[in-house]
């Protein structure tokens, strides 16, 4: 029998806590007989003590094991079950085209995704922005899709990993969110609930990343990939690049027909391009649904050009009670802003760096974001052709198109995204893409 202060007692105290301590505790977050003054406390003891990898597997697996785990078993799938998680950040459209692009390469992707948060944008408002479509289907239908089309995107049920829900909301208000060691649990815990047999951790670096640093950036890359691997599940995570927006489109509606261009082939940007490229080619390595990188992309870039993977993407949306010609018609489904106005450049020069945190929450403040969890998103607004760093500009030339729903609010707009860009004398050096790749 194990007592909740003496488990914190011993983390306070810089000790290791044994799997069956973190096993007892972690029952008592989710059957609330442990307090929520003895959660804090042991998050702070975390926050400050760290846990050893050892711990953060166990600490993950009793998160994953305290709500249902999904088993696809039953199903016989012909291909590997996987899926890809992104820290967040502005215009990070990549899921979207990923899953179908995956299935279309044989793998099954049940993606449960989750709201935005801050500055960032989440998966499951962009797909509440197609009418119809169901975020939260039964367990039943959930599976049937993933099974006939090879991919659904819905949201995050309360079954899933639901101590992590509760642990989620005290760190949130105790100052203890930012501890490598409890983001890698409440990450993987959701994540491997889902029944995983692969993962790839898409990591943000730079002014519009969760994480402050570039070394921390890695360090919480290599706590996924370590307690991932360890946890069972296939793992890498890739380091990617946030200083500015990763596609040209910020904002749920206008990332959703963003996506549907790429996925037609109408318009494919270059960095979000190689994002999905990479991220897909690993899942694809790691799956062994192709020896190399090499090939992988080759699969890919066969499933974006024959049209497979838009018809992926168009089953889903339908499977999902969403339009069945969204693809073909996305101007009578999805709704656009009234308002649309450009961002004039305030003088000649580069584009040379943003505060890409500032971009996102521009899109907040036009009201595509929330500032509390009740608020209602307005799907249409948000911000469109983002000039890339090292564009050259010309005084007032348009750095992006604002998307709004009143004057005023797209007058702030305009003043919010001039605010977030630097515009200098000579263009800046390059950031890579993708930074490293960290794999078992």
């Amino acid at each position: 029998m194990f007592l909740p202060q003496e488990i914190i007692r011993k983390k306070r105290d810089g000790g290791v806590l044994s799997k069956e301590e973190i096993q007892f505790f972690v029952k008592g977050i989710t059957d609330n007989s442990v307090s929520e003054g003895q959660i804090a406390a042991l998050a702070m003891a975390v926050f400050f003590n760290d846990m050893s990898m050892d711990e953060r597997v166990a600490f993950t697996l009793a998160m994953r094991d305290s709500g249902e785990v999904l088993d696809w078993k039953s199903l016989n799938l012909p291909g590997p079950v996987m899926d890809k998680h992104s820290t967040g950040g502005v215009g990070d459209v990549v899921s979207l085209m990923l899953g179908p692009m995956i299935a279309a390469c044989g793998g099954f992707v049940p993606m449960i995704s989750g709201r935005g948060l801050g500055h960032t944008g989440g998966t499951l408002d962009k797909f509440d922005s197609i009418p119809g479509y169901s975020t939260v289907p039964t367990n039943d239908k959930f599976r049937e899709v993933v099974k006939d089309v090879g991919v659904a995107i819905i949201g995050q049920t309360a079954s899933l990993a639901p101590s992590d829900k509760r642990f989620y909301s005290i760190r949130d208000v105790t100052a203890t969110v930012e501890s490598v060691a409890m983001i890698t649990g409440s990450i993987l815990s959701k994540k491997l609930a889902a029944g995983l047999d692969v993962l790839a951790m898409d990591v943000k670096v730079g002014s519009g990343a969760f994480m402050p640093s570039y070394e921390k950036s890695v360090e919480l890359a290599e706590s996924i990939v370590k307690v991932g691997n360890g946890a069972g599940t296939l793992t890498s995570a890739l380091l990617t690049d946030m200083n500015e927006s990763l596609s040209p489109w910020a904002g749920n509606a206008l990332e959703v027909r963003g996506a549907i261009d790429y996925l037609t082939g109408k318009f494919r940007p270059a960095r979000l391009h190689e994002v999905t490229m990479a991220l897909c080619a690993e899942m694809l390595v790691l799956g062994k649904l192709a020896a190399s990188e090499a090939e992988a992309r080759v699969k890919l870039q066969h499933a974006l050009d024959s049209g497979e993977a838009a018809e992926r993407f168009a089953r889903m949306v339908k499977a999902l009670g969403g339009p069945a010609d969204l693809v073909e018609n996305m101007d009578r489904h999805l709704e656009r802003a009234p308002i649309v106005v450009p961002v004039p450049a305030p003088r000649a020069g580069y584009a040379a760096s943003t505060v890409c945190r500032e971009i996102g929450l521009a899109v907040v403040s036009l009201g595509g974001g929330r500032r509390r969890p009740t608020d209602a998103i307005d799907f249409a607004v948000g911000l469109t052709d983002l000039a890339e760093l090292g564009q050259p500009l010309q005084a007032g030339q348009p750095l992006a198109m604002v998307h709004a729903r009143t004057q005023a609010a797209a007058e702030q707009a305009v003043r919010e995204v001039q605010a977030a860009y630097t515009i200098a004398d000579a263009a800046p050096a390059a950031n890579p893409i993708v930074y490293r790749t960290i794999r078992p």
